[in-house]
């Protein structure tokens, strides 16, 4: 691992991605450095004119790539479920859950869920369930989700799931990135319990200049936050080439175990990629069973391809 860059990702030769949010970013460059291997990336993204302009300008910068757009709007189940059921292919070998947003104004997404809730966790819960049947289908498939190292700042509130005590939009940020190392641990224990070698990891990219530290103040009208953190991203945080390796590490190296952290290695801040730190509570059993019944519950998304656990169901209602 010492050094490792995107150079040392093995041939992607006849393998099938499908990365969220990768018109910008670190799903972009995360999705360009597969395609320059070999394999046939889907750009999930929201935007069509964004997607198909990012599809345009990854061609440019890596001839001969194979990569077609896929609208996926993971603030809307329903645009989920449209998706799952376009995927054309009989293969998954990689689903890279890595859009996201961050610090957002209070807001619910078209189900009525909080939106870094919603869309940071349930809707990367419910794409991977609705995929699921293909990942079990292709031989050594994995899922990628991207968290950060924000998530140690708070853990989940099972009861409060969507923030409706108290809207905090840090604490919310952090919440759903705690979700997401908890979905994987979840996944991870369910994937082997049933026996299949599908490799359920995830990564975060420490501090990366992309546009998810300037979307939520400008959707504040906070222009003084948003000034600073474009004088943040300009001269503290590394590239989005640099933040995208730990993604691209623990989706293409041989080594990678499943439920594995991958962060950068100086102080989880920058540099090549290394196993990373996480909090106890995103090891713990019975809320990663928690948030699995909940989740399922709030998305109506079951994992029918998986055994199934002992779980003590919710009483708990879907916001409406």
């Amino acid at each position: 691992m010492p050094g490792w860059n995107a150079s040392d990702i093995p041939d992607q030769t006849g393998r099938i991605a499908v990365v969220t949010g990768a018109n910008s970013g670190i799903g972009y460059v995360t999705a360009r450095e597969l395609a320059r291997k070999g394999a046939r990336v889907v750009l999930a993204c929201r935007s069509e004119a964004r997607g198909h302009e990012a599809g345009d300008r990854l061609v440019t910068e890596a001839p001969g790539a194979d990569v077609e757009f896929g609208r996926l709007d993971l603030a809307d189940l329903r645009s989920v479920r449209d998706f799952a059921h376009w995927y054309p292919y009989d293969r998954l070998d990689l689903l890279v859950n890595n859009a996201g947003v961050m610090a957002l104004p209070y807001g619910t997404t078209a189900d009525g869920f909080e939106t870094q809730f919603g869309v940071n966790h349930l809707g990367h819960f419910a794409l991977t369930g609705l995929l699921l049947p293909t990942l079990l289908a292709t031989p050594g498939a994995r899922v990628v989700t991207v968290s950060s190292t924000m998530h140690a700042t708070s853990n989940i509130d099972i009861n409060d799931l969507n923030s409706e005590h108290r809207y905090r939009r840090w604490t919310a940020y952090a919440r759903s990135k705690t979700a997401n190392l908890l979905f994987t641990h979840e996944l991870a224990r369910r994937l082997t319990a049933h026996g299949s070698d599908v490799v359920a990891a995830a990564a975060h990219p420490g501090y990366a200049a992309t546009n998810l530290q300037t979307a939520g103040p400008r959707m504040a009208d906070r222009r003084l936050s948003e000034r600073f953190m474009r004088i943040g991203n300009r001269f503290f945080a590394q590239s989005s080439d640099a933040g995208a390796l730990p993604t691209l590490y623990a989706a293409t190296a041989p080594e990678v175990r499943p439920d594995s952290f991958t962060g950068p290695s100086f102080a989880g801040w920058r540099g090549a990629p290394a196993p990373a730190w996480r909090a106890p509570w995103t090891l713990n059993d019975k809320a990663g069973d928690r948030l699995w019944t909940e989740s399922e519950h709030l998305t109506g998304v079951t994992y029918d391809g998986l055994k199934p656990r002992s779980v003590t169901p919710s009483a708990r209602s879907r916001p409406r």
